[in-house]
């Protein structure tokens, strides 16, 4: 793996490799900072980006740029201190065939405003983004998307998951547009939210604007609290109350961490300790 500059105003990969680039962004000592990711035509490449410290204003921009035929999976871990607030705005730009693979890791006791906007004009572009939101205290988060469906034959998926505990809140708002050029498009919403407390709240609105006729589409949003006729099968085996509801917990979140693609990332997450960075 190879950790680079985050200062960098571009970042361009223009070589293929199964190795990830990691980029480690720390709060407390940039404040703010803008540049742009691109991937040539024809590349497949891999980015982890790392947000960890402490500051009370941090504002990130990323402009992503996938060209033709081209494939970028990416990673964003971020567990920033309390009291932290840190902005991120991605621009994602994909062109014909183009594809990327996103997963969005919001652990930490910060808050975080987190928005992603996609204009897919290119046909056959393929957008994934999963994520998993884990509160707890009074931690705030919010996850906004807007994704346009211009060319046809385009594909987008939004898939997140919400673990809240104490007294957290989380938003997750996710719009998208299918024009009417963007005939044959797949277009998936998905919101999961465990509340592990009375006084935790999550506000999800997927929304679909549909202007064509030949599509595939949904959308959905599910709430609730562990299952109890689980918890009950796990404890009448022997299983103590405490371990049964981490098995469950595990469960969860472990179909976001399932779908990482790259078996280096997936590494980097399970071996992933804040206090090497901070």
């Amino acid at each position: 793996m190879k950790l680079i500059n985050p200062k960098n105003e571009e970042i361009f990969i223009n070589k293929n490799s199964d190795e990830p680039i990691i980029i480690i962004n720390n709060l407390t000592k940039i404040k703010q900072n803008k540049f742009r990711i691109k991937i040539e035509k024809n590349i497949k490449a891999s980015l982890i980006e790392v947000f960890i410290g402490k500051n009370e204003n941090s504002n990130y921009k990323r402009e992503v740029f996938i060209g033709d035929n081209a494939s970028l999976e990416y990673l964003k871990l971020q567990d920033i201190s309390k009291e932290s607030v840190l902005k991120l705005d991605y621009e994602l730009i994909l062109k014909e065939k183009a594809n990327i693979h996103m997963t969005n890791l919001e652990l930490g006791l910060g808050e975080n405003q987190n928005s992603f906007t996609s204009n897919l004009d290119k046909e056959n572009a393929n957008l994934i983004i999963n994520g998993l939101v884990k509160l707890y205290e009074n931690t705030k988060s919010s996850s906004n998307f807007l994704t346009k469906h211009i060319a046809a034959n385009c594909f987008s998926n939004i898939n997140y998951k919400h673990s809240l505990n104490n007294s957290s809140k989380a938003i997750f708002e996710a719009k998208s547009v299918v024009e009417e050029k963007a005939n044959f498009s797949k277009v998936l919403q998905n919101s999961d939210t465990l509340l592990l407390s009375e006084d935790a709240v999550i506000f999800a609105r997927p929304h679909l604007e549909i202007n064509v006729d030949e599509l595939e589409a949904a959308h959905g949003a599910t709430t609730g609290s562990l299952n109890e006729e689980q918890l009950l099968y796990l404890q009448a085996r022997g299983i103590p109350s405490y371990k049964a509801k981490e098995m469950l917990l595990k469960a969860f979140e472990n179909e976001v961490y399932d779908n990482i693609q790259n078996s280096k990332i997936k590494e980097f997450v399970q071996s992933f300790k804040r206090s090497d960075y901070v």
